[in-house]
């Protein structure tokens, strides 16, 4: 029986999903009332669907959603967790997915997010280098979350002693997202989303419309007349903090355990500093961070033989999708230098990651930042505790002895 919340799953999920893959195209969990992708032709597929969305209330009638699966998505007995999370864009299907995505992918733009880089070396080179000084670094604490929380703060023109609730805020929101939640996680990510979206209102009413931060961003987005609603400005907000911080962390994360695990790909890192366009997304392909996403069926069908009804959600398991052998050689092997690499760590279709741009600069900043200031590391303790998830794979620390270069 496979269980997603065994030890063994949570510790090292992809020689199940291996098998899930030789089992046959679909796996449905009477448990979850989901049905389950692990192919990668499958989920590639799936993403660019239209029959499947992320907002089912659109196109089936409420009597035929399945509610047992709906109110576990969006609990109506944390209101304010669920009103903004059926608000925001990424939990939406056109015309008003496009009409919001339209008036905030300028804001993650490549050429946006480049502005950002000096910022991002500056703070990445100090943490190195205090680490470097120490000989230790517990990698989660000291590296990968001061990251990303630095990046979003300066995105969002969050001052600096505000951070650390950042985080806080964070970390009980996404706990939602998990089928193992308990009660007390939801009632922590109720206030959470409370007490954010009362400091985000703060936030946008000191804006004057002269800065250049994300908030003032998208108060100030126009196109044709058509603004966003402050709702809409505050769930954008969420979404950003929630994706751009929780997910950036687990990926250097993770990147830095892989690349301890394949010291001959850390070298090869060292030694062609060229490699980090391909090695972001092989990292990201190897252990990924985000490892299911979820659609919805929006229309009754047949799928490769597997019968699905409208109303129901479907789960894909991307990271199975990025072990698949059909489509990756030797997916067990971190190769830094593997192209193509098809990867769906960032999604795909309507709905794939718009801060990719800003968040492969983020990762190629830690990764290649880290590979000039250390020569060689070595992981403190191999007992190490993972993030109970199946959405969110990471570790919660990950303590490193340092050689400086």
């Amino acid at each position: 029986m496979f269980d997603p919340y065994a030890p063994t799953f949570i510790e090292n999920p992809y020689p199940a999903y291996a098998a899930l893959r030789n089992q046959g195209r679909g796996w449905f969990s009477e448990e979850w009332g989901v049905t389950f992708f692990s192919h990668h032709e499958d989920i590639t597929a799936i993403l660019r669907d239209r029959r499947f969305g992320r907002d089912v209330r659109q196109a089936v009638p409420e009597g035929e959603i399945d509610q047992g699966v709906f109110e576990r998505t969006y609990p109506p007995e944390y209101p304010t967790w669920t009103y903004y999370t059926r608000e925001s864009f990424i939990d939406l299907e056109p015309p008003a997915h496009t009409r919001i995505r339209k008036l905030v992918q300028h804001a993650f733009s490549r050429r946006a997010s480049a502005s950002y880089r000096p910022r991002m070396e500056q703070a990445a080179r100090a943490l190195l280098d205090e680490a470097c000084d120490r000989g230790t670094m517990e990698v989660i604490a000291d590296y990968a979350t001061p990251i990303p929380l630095a990046m979003i703060s300066d995105l969002m023109g969050v001052p600096a002693r505000d951070q650390p609730q950042l985080v806080k805020w964070s970390h009980a929101m996404v706990r939602l997202f998990d089928e193992k939640r308990t009660e007390e996680d939801g009632i922590r990510a109720e206030q959470a989303t409370i007490d954010f979206v009362e400091y985000l209102r703060s936030l946008m009413a000191e804006r004057d419309g002269t800065g250049n931060d994300l908030v003032t961003g998208l108060m100030q987005a126009e196109i044709d007349g058509d603004r966003l609603t402050p709702d809409e400005v505050i769930a954008t907000s969420i979404l950003t903090l929630n994706a751009g911080h929780e997910a950036t962390v687990q990926a250097i994360g993770n990147g830095i355990l892989a690349l301890s695990r394949f010291p001959d790909q850390f070298e090869a890192l060292r030694q062609t500093p060229g490699l980090i366009g391909t090695a972001v997304d092989e990292l990201l392909r190897f252990d990924t961070p985000l490892q299911m996403f979820e659609r919805w069926v929006l229309e009754d069908m047949e799928w490769k033989g597997l019968p699905l009804r409208r109303g129901t959600k479907v789960g894909l398991f991307l990271g199975s999708a990025n072990h698949d052998d059909k489509v990756f050689e030797e997916p067990a092997r971190l190769d830094l230098a593997r192209n193509p690499n098809p990867h769906v760590a960032l999604g795909g279709g309507i709905h794939y990651c718009v801060g990719a741009p800003l968040a492969k600069l983020e990762l190629e900043v830690a990764f290649l930042e880290f590979s000039k200031h250390v020569r060689e590391f070595t992981l403190a303790t191999t007992d190490l505790d993972r993030v109970p998830s199946v959405v969110f794979r990471g570790v919660k620390a990950l303590p490193i002895s340092v050689v400086p270069s």
